[in-house]
């Protein structure tokens, strides 16, 4: 798969003790790969990185993304092939409470991992991921494509646009002009098991439901794309594939990994498609809810680059999508750390079956 770019590379991570992070290290070293992972904190309790016992099976370096001496000396430790960049502090409520950190984090941290990757001729490709908070949302109805405005009005989407701005910057002064090959990915509204950040919709569900308690919803009719983890993972690794092979013109280029328009819905849709695999879980709307800390109401991508640049497209359909992600966490709260491990294992095999014969052509590269 993926070309067979990842067998034996050495592939390094940054913020790989995070939800997505955990999850891209764990389809990588089922792709062969030889990890390592660059993060300041296990970022929650319990943690998806801890369930499956990465640390004991790649290489861990911790800490902080804006320290520009650790972060060196760890690219230079492991000397990887290729790189993924997804430290970040990814909460937009966070970041009205620590804007300061929000943007060292996401718009400084982004500025070391180029800053390292600039000095290092030897590394041949790097994914930088952002958001798709980057964009500047008016709310329209159709889907932002990758030339359409940055900048969002909350901190951490205006971290994010800053940080694709940086990238732009970077590429256009430096990187451009040297061998490795680069590109900055734009996705969000990731679900799946494994994701127990604060003031997020399905972790706040599960952790209330395996309380028997109900869970809260701020915003019920605020509609999202929403798509499981692996479909973003599935393009990120399939565009660093395609920039280590030069298979096509994509150095500096930017790309959105979005779902199919059928899951995008509503919060509540979710949330009672969620429901069918917690008996008795409930939900109440809170009327008191804070609107100090704005948050989207609508935000969609457009994938036709990817589609046409990368044969990329996603491939659950929002029932798959609730069903994947609620079946993870119900093995997880009924059966424990074992189950979920091997949840997550049979669930990439699973999502890439799919795929297949879906017509997917990463599946069979």
């Amino acid at each position: 798969m993926f070309l067979n770019v990842y067998q034996g590379r050495r592939v390094f991570i940054t913020g790989h003790t995070g939800f997505k992070g955990s999850w891209l290290t764990s389809w990588l070293l089922k792709l062969g790969a030889i990890v390592a992972g660059y993060s300041r904190e296990i970022p929650t309790q319990p943690s998806h990185f801890e369930i499956l016992g990465l640390q004991e099976k790649i290489s861990h370096y911790e800490g902080d993304i804006c320290d520009s001496t650790a972060l060196q000396e760890a690219i230079d430790d492991f000397r990887p092939n290729i790189v993924f960049h997804l430290a970040a502090q990814a909460l937009v409520r966070e970041s009205y409470n620590n804007p300061v950190e929000t943007f060292q984090t996401n718009t400084v941290g982004t500025m070391m991992v180029l800053e390292a990757l600039r000095h290092r001729p030897w590394i041949g490709a790097a994914v930088m991921i952002t958001s798709d908070k980057a964009y500047r949302n008016t709310e329209w109805l159709w889907g932002y494509r990758e030339n359409d405005a940055l900048g969002g009005e909350d901190p951490y989407s205006s971290s994010k646009g800053c940080a694709e701005l940086v990238f732009y910057s970077y590429f256009e002064s430096f990187l451009k002009h040297q061998e490795i090959q680069i590109a900055s990915t734009r996705a969000g509204n990731v679900i799946g098991g494994g994701d127990w950040a604060r003031d997020r919709i399905i972790p706040d569900s599960v952790q209330a439901w395996s309380k028997k308690d109900p869970v809260v919803l701020r915003n019920p009719q605020a509609t999202r794309p929403w798509q499981h983890v692996l479909e973003p993972l599935s393009g990120y690794l399939l565009l660093g594939a395609h920039l280590w092979k030069q298979k096509a013109k994509l150095n500096g280029e930017s790309f959105n990994f979005g779902p199919v328009a059928s899951t995008v819905e509503p919060v509540i849709d979710l949330i009672q498609k969620m429901s069918n695999y917690w008996p008795g879980s409930e939900w109440q709307v809170d009327a008191e809810v804070s609107h100090s800390m704005p948050e989207a109401g609508l935000l969609k991508l457009c994938c036709d680059k990817a589609l046409h640049l990368l044969n990329w497209s996603a491939v659950l359909s929002f029932e798959e999508t609730a069903q994947f992600t609620g079946e993870w966490y119900r093995k997880f709260y009924e059966e424990g750390h074992e189950a979920a491990l091997e949840q997550t294992e049979q669930q990439i095999e699973e999502y890439t079956k799919i795929a297949r014969t879906r017509g997917q052509k990463w599946t069979q590269e």
